[in-house]
């Protein structure tokens, strides 16, 4: 049986150090500053200190200056982040200030924006571009719009449909893939509502063309608030 018994000399060192950890301790060090500098193992210090009223109280005031740090270095993040993002967007808008003077000559653009206008997701903070309707004419020309004025391929596009109950999901999918020229398996899973479709026109349900693109929204709402002052 061994037994490791301090000499006189190891328990001098371990008196010093504790007096200097407490020092260090009373100046509000930290437990992981004290250790390094000691070299004593934080489970020492804890065993030493953490019974202490005096102690408990700074390991309070080092924790609440830790969740303060916390919270600056979060609010630091999120300010540089939403100031990156703002640079971003208004990339997308300045571009669509510098397009607007030759796109307002063409028919297509003008139907596009005014159809947006008046049929589109008016909320910017969701980032989508979504036009509904039950005209495959309307449709069709929004598609054409994006397709050559904002450029958008067809595979980034997802149709929405919203249909009565009594019509045919594959009937109507068959319908508006080849009206929008997006194939089926881009289409969303289509919403039912009760009841029967109340006219002709409705026969194919609600159509709504998708896309997820925060720039695209953002160059129509310019074009939009452009074209508003044009005329104004």
């Amino acid at each position: 049986m061994c037994c490791i018994i301090l000499g006189v000399n190891d328990s001098f060192i371990m008196g010093n150090n504790k007096e200097r950890a407490t020092k260090l301790r009373k100046r509000g060090k930290s437990y992981k500053i004290i250790s390094k500098e000691l070299g004593v193992p934080k489970s020492t210090l804890s065993k030493w200190f953490s019974q202490e009223k005096w102690s408990q109280k700074i390991s309070n005031d080092l924790a609440k200056k830790a969740n303060y740090l916390a919270r600056e270095r979060i609010l630091k993040i999120n300010k540089e982040h939403s100031y990156k993002w703002e640079q971003w967007r208004e990339g997308f808008r300045k571009e669509a200030r510098e397009e607007f003077p030759n796109l307002i000559k063409d028919p297509l653009f003008i139907a596009g924006i005014s159809l947006y206008w008046g049929e589109g997701d008016s909320k910017m903070s969701n980032g989508i571009v979504r036009l509904s309707n039950v005209d495959p004419c309307l449709i069709t020309i929004f598609v054409h719009f994006l397709q050559q004025i904002l450029k958008v391929r067809l595979e980034n596009l997802r149709v929405a449909l919203v249909l009565y109950s009594d019509l045919s999901d594959n009937d109507c999918k068959n319908f508006w893939s080849r009206i929008t020229g997006v194939p089926i398996k881009q289409f969303h899973k289509s919403q039912f509502i009760k009841g029967r479709h109340p006219t002709k026109r409705s026969e194919h349900g609600i159509c709504g063309v998708v896309l997820s693109s925060r720039g695209a929204k953002e160059k129509i709402f310019t074009w939009i608030k452009l074209f508003c002052e044009k005329y104004q």
